[in-house]
C-alpha cells in the first residue's frame, strides 16, 4: 500500500512538530517512516495510518528524533572541516606553495626591520577580526535574503554559515603569541621565534580566508552536492 499525497505532507508537518527543523532531515525521516509504515498497513490492513505512524515513532526511543538529528549533524560537521583542511592543504601543492613561503618571507622581514613588532603584531589580529566580522555580517545579510526566498531550512547550509568548529579556534594561536611575549622578555630578538611568529600569522590568515570567505562563496555549489534537489528547491 502506498501512501497518499497528504499523507506523505502530515509526515513532513510530524517531523517539524517534533524539532526537526531542516528540510534535509525531515526528507530523511520522511522517507524511512512512510516505508515502514507502508509495509505495517500492507500486513496489517485493519491498522490505521496514524497507530502506524505512532508505532513506528516509538522506535525511536524516548528522544524522538534527537539522536538521528545529532548523529546527521556530527556528519555534516565532519564533512565540513574536511572541505576546510582541503582548501588549507591547496595552499601547500604548486603553484600555491610560492605563495605561502612568499607571504612567510614577507611577514619575516616585516618583523625583522620595524621598532614596532607587537603593534604590527596587534594591527594583523584587529584586520583579521574586523574582516572575519564583516564577512559574517554579509554572510548574515545574504542568509536573511534567501529565507525570504524560501521557506526551507537546509543543515549544512547552517553549518557553513556558522563557521563549523574552526571559527573560534582560528585566533588561538595568538592568544598564545600574547602570553609568551607576557612573560618573555626581548622575545622578538629571537629569529626562531620571529620565523615561527610568522608562520603563525600566514597561516592563521589562510584558516581565516577559508572560512569566512572561499567555503561561503562556494555554498551553493556543497549544498547541490550534499543535496542534489536542493538546485530545483531552492528556485
Amino acid at each position: 500500500m502506498q501512501l497518499t499525497a497528504p499523507q506523505i505532507d502530515q509526515l513532513y508537518t510530524f517531523t517539524q512538530q517534533h524539532y526537526v527543523e531542516y528540510y534535509d532531515l525531515q526528507t530523511e525521516l520522511v522517507d524511512h517512516l512512510a516505508n515502514a509504515i507502508e509495509v505495517k498497513m500492507q500486513e496489517q490492513p485493519s491498522r490505521t495510518f496514524d497507530e502506524s505512524l505512532q508505532t513506528e515513532f516509538k522506535k525511536f526511543g524516548v528522544f524522538g528524533f534527537m539522536e538521528i538529528v545529532e548523529e546527521r549533524k556530527a556528519a555534516l560537521h565532519k564533512k565540513y572541516n574536511g572541505l576546510v583542511w582541503q582548501h588549507f592543504k591547496d595552499f601547500f601543492s604548486f603553484p600555491k606553495v610560492l605563495l605561502t613561503v612568499l607571504l612567510i618571507l614577507a611577514v619575516f622581514t616585516l618583523f625583522k626591520i620595524t621598532n614596532h613588532k607587537e603593534i604590527v603584531l596587534f594591527s594583523i589580529f584587529v584586520a583579521l577580526i574586523c574582516f572575519s566580522i564583516y564577512k559574517m555580517i554579509q554572510s548574515r545579510r545574504q542568509q536573511q535574503k534567501s529565507r525570504k526566498q524560501s521557506s526551507k531550512k537546509w543543515l549544512f547550509e547552517e553549518i557553513i554559515n556558522q563557521y563549523g568548529n574552526f571559527s573560534a579556534t582560528v585566533f588561538v594561536p595568538f592568544n598564545v603569541i600574547a602570553q609568551v611575549n607576557n612573560h618573555i622578555q626581548n622575545v622578538f630578538t629571537n629569529d626562531y621565534y620571529i620565523w615561527g611568529l610568522s608562520i603563525i600569522v600566514v597561516l592563521s590568515s589562510f584558516f581565516v580566508f577559508i572560512i569566512f570567505n572561499i567555503i561561503p562563496s562556494k555554498t551553493e555549489k556543497y549544498l547541490i552536492a550534499t543535496y542534489p534537489e536542493y538546485k530545483i528547491l531552492s528556485v
